[in-house]
């Protein structure tokens, strides 16, 4: 017996916004569904009516009709910020075929880290993930589910050896090995500082003094924070 494909939640859709957008061009439902059947959706005005009530949700490729034919990009009809890599992919109108042949995958490697969560990508189809999608490095991080691979790896660099972690943190934020080494460089330089901020040394009875406040600060907060004062090719 086959096990079955877990269900896909809708395409974030904002019903207002979508309605909003019609209202704005001056367009009847009809005509809506008109310009929707020219991108070779065809359906009935009662469709767009019940998308701008909430009654029912758009499809995928429905959706993507929607968008052109109210001449708007995707994202504004999505009323939130896209969350996983199938909302990125829908938001730039590229199916999933598409994407992977852009990224330089698979349909099937694509398939699973869309479905499953699991990217096994090197670090040039990071980088094209990125940029196909019109992801920043934070979504690229969140979206794939390593934010905790990234601080662990973070953590390493303020204890050891930088070195060590730039291969490592590039395959999880693309980005260039020379920067990646200047802001691991930089980020553990502070905290090794911070660490023994105002001690007097052994023996010394000078009290410490408290710490900056940017030793309390997440690790990978500062992390993104020294990343977005270097010029890179995709934005923080």
């Amino acid at each position: 017996m086959r096990s079955r494909k877990p269900s896909v939640p809708p395409v974030p859709f904002s019903p207002t916004a979508a309605r909003a957008h019609r209202a704005g061009l001056g367009l009847t439902p009809h005509q809506v569904a008109e310009g929707m059947a020219a991108h070779g959706v065809r359906l009935l005005p009662a469709h767009v009516i019940g998308w701008e009530t909430g009654e029912i949700r758009p499809s995928e490729e429905e959706f993507i009709a929607l968008a052109r034919a109210l001449w708007c990009p995707p994202a504004q009809l999505m009323g939130a910020r896209p969350g996983c890599l199938r909302d990125f992919r829908v938001a730039r109108e590229l199916g999933r075929d598409e994407a992977a042949r852009r990224i330089g995958l698979s349909p099937r490697v694509y398939d699973l880290a869309e479905d499953a969560g699991r990217w096994t990508g090197d670090e040039d189809q990071t980088y094209a993930l990125a940029q196909v999608l019109g992801m920043t490095l934070r979504d690229v991080v969140a979206v794939l589910g390593r934010g905790e691979e990234l601080d662990q790896r973070l953590r390493r660099c303020v204890d050891g050896r930088w070195q060590a972690q730039v291969k490592a943190v590039g395959r999880i934020v693309p980005v260039p090995g020379e920067l990646l080494a200047a802001v691991l460089t930089d980020l553990q330089n502070e905290y090794q500082v911070t660490a023994h901020w105002g001690s007097g040394g052994w023996g010394s009875s000078a009290p410490a003094q408290p710490e900056p406040p940017r030793r309390s600060r997440p690790l990978g907060e500062r992390f993104w924070e020294l990343l977005s004062l270097r010029p890179t090719d995709i934005p923080v």
